[in-house]
């Protein structure tokens, strides 16, 4: 019978910052100025595009024009090949195409599940406020960053959307705020 051998091994916690963002107290500041950015729960720079010299090697350089072009004729390829195979079981292909409305109909339907306003055929409903309040603000940032550039049915879209969506959140949170009511007394017995 061979000898079982016995191997240890010694773990490491290499992690810079604990579950509430803070340095940990182990780690030396230099350690952590020479390291990774800080976890998205700590503070950071109010301009996320401009990089700091320690971080620029960590983000990998940009695909060259020719890789892009081989992507792009790829995923072409493969859409027209999807697209053939909707059209023979019947169905057109048009109704694929991903159009701005469509768009802003994908988001307000993941704000509505996030707020537990909707949810999955034979689900449970799911209460997510920070997603639904990001998804908010992403059709917020949206609208301003499209100003001026849509259709008129377009931005009314857009804006209705919101306007549904911040009146849904404002619901949701003020009903959480409130404390819970008492059950109504049972009638009174003859």
């Amino acid at each position: 019978m061979s000898e079982k051998k016995q191997e240890s091994f010694t773990v490491t916690d290499r992690r810079l910052f604990t579950a509430d963002g803070e340095v940990r107290q182990d780690i030396s500041e230099e350690q952590v100025s020479t390291s990774s950015p800080p976890p998205p729960s700590a503070k950071s720079d109010p301009s996320p595009n401009v990089l700091s010299p320690e971080h620029e090697g960590s983000i990998p350089p940009a695909p060259t024009a020719a890789e892009q072009q081989t992507q792009a004729d790829a995923y072409r390829k493969s859409s027209r090949d999807l697209d053939s195979r909707v059209e023979q079981s019947g169905h057109s292909a048009k109704d694929l195409e991903m159009t701005f409305e469509r768009f802003m109909a994908s988001l307000y339907m993941s704000a509505m599940l996030q707020l537990g306003l909707m949810q999955e055929e034979g689900g449970q409903p799911r209460l997510d406020l920070i997603g639904a309040r990001q998804t908010i603000d992403t059709l917020s940032l949206l609208s301003e960053k499209t100003k001026g550039n849509l259709t008129s049915a377009e931005a009314n879209f857009l804006q209705n959307v919101l306007y549904e969506l911040r009146m849904a959140y404002v619901e949701v949170t003020n009903a959480l705020a409130r404390p819970p009511q008492a059950p109504a007394p049972a009638a009174a017995k003859r």
